[in-house]
């Protein structure tokens, strides 16, 4: 028997409907407390317990994994991104990283578009001022008269632009890897670069990974490349954001606005100034929230799972039609 430490967010409250799947390869189950995420101290707490995980953005660093080994075999991230384990550490000591890639495409893409719609058409000010009760006609625009610039041409950063195509919006991209030139050629999108990118756009949407190249990415010396009035929207990683030059540019009104599901430090905390900033909307790392690619997920992950414990999975099948949802 096999240990496996679960910890992803999404799948515990499915955990009761996943364990006779995990225990039919003869797993035992570590469950701990989780709030958003597992830290470095409460990781260790179990170091030497268990052969794999089922994580969220739990923080596997170079010195959780080394004090988990020599048991530890795969780490099997709940979702896409990856930047919370060190992956050079997981290959030094032979440990197995696996994801979902292309996990979340069409929720978070379509969350990019709701937000383009609401400061677009002024949607959730128009609510408010009605509901205060004020019959305010607050002025918006058509996408059709915007420009939107994509930071992050992958598969999220695909998604939004051939669905803002069909809104007729001008389209900006920009990536640090070539893009498919049929992609390009077939939704109408101009590569450029970033500076260029920031100062013609009405709607920024970043959609690239996280990584040393965009660490911080968006900062006061990038931020203050922007076009004024332009609203910025972040559904990748909070720390592709200088947060503190983005509350700045937001107050000073370089920003006319700001979108966020995710956030340097999460959960955000209580004393955060976004929270009473009136051009802000906030979300709290949700827009992946969708049951079919959830179940998706789910069923991936631990097929990445067995994969890295070397355990056949050709019984996963039969058990996903018996216990899928």
């Amino acid at each position: 028997m096999k240990d496996v430490l679960v910890s992803a967010p999404y799948l515990l409250p499915e955990l009761d409907r996943f364990r006779p799947v995990l225990k039919a390869f003869d797993l035992n189950l570590i469950v701990p407390e989780v709030h958003e995420r597992l830290s470095e101290e409460e990781i260790l707490a179990f170091a030497g317990q268990f052969d794999g995980t089922i994580c969220g953005d739990d923080r596997y660093t170079r010195r959780v994994i080394a004090a988990c080994q020599p048991r530890l075999r795969v780490i099997s991230k709940w979702g896409t991104g990856i930047d919370s384990i060190d992956q050079a550490a997981a290959a030094d000591f032979g440990v197995r990283v696996g994801n979902t890639p292309n996990a979340f495409t069409v929720p978070v893409s379509e969350s990019v578009l709701g937000y383009l719609l609401s400061f677009a058409r002024q949607i959730p000010w128009l609510d408010d001022a009605m509901k205060s009760g004020e019959w305010k006609k607050i002025s918006g625009k058509t996408l059709s008269e915007s420009t939107l610039g994509v930071v992050g041409v992958g598969n999220v950063g695909q998604a939004v632009l051939r669905r803002a195509r069909g809104f007729g919006m001008k389209l900006l991209g920009n990536d640090i890897v070539d893009i498919a030139p049929d992609f390009l050629l077939e939704n109408g999108v101009e590569m450029t670069g970033l500076q260029d990118l920031l100062s013609r756009s009405d709607f920024i949407s970043i959609n690239c990974s996280l990584n040393p190249t965009s660490q911080h990415l968006i900062n006061a010396e990038t931020l203050s490349w922007v076009k004024p009035g332009a609203v910025l929207i972040n559904t990748a990683r909070g720390p592709i954001i200088d947060q503190p030059a983005l509350v700045e540019a937001l107050a000073q009104g370089r920003l006319g606005g700001g979108a966020l599901d995710v956030f340097e430090d999460e959960p955000l905390p209580s004393d955060s100034p976004l929270l009473s900033m009136e051009n802000v909307l906030l979300s709290p790392h949700n827009t992946n929230s969708s049951p079919r690619f959830w179940e998706r997920v789910h069923w991936n992950t631990v097929k990445n799972l067995l994969i890295g414990l070397e355990i056949p999975t050709d019984r996963l099948g039969a058990l996903q039609k018996e216990y899928g949802a």
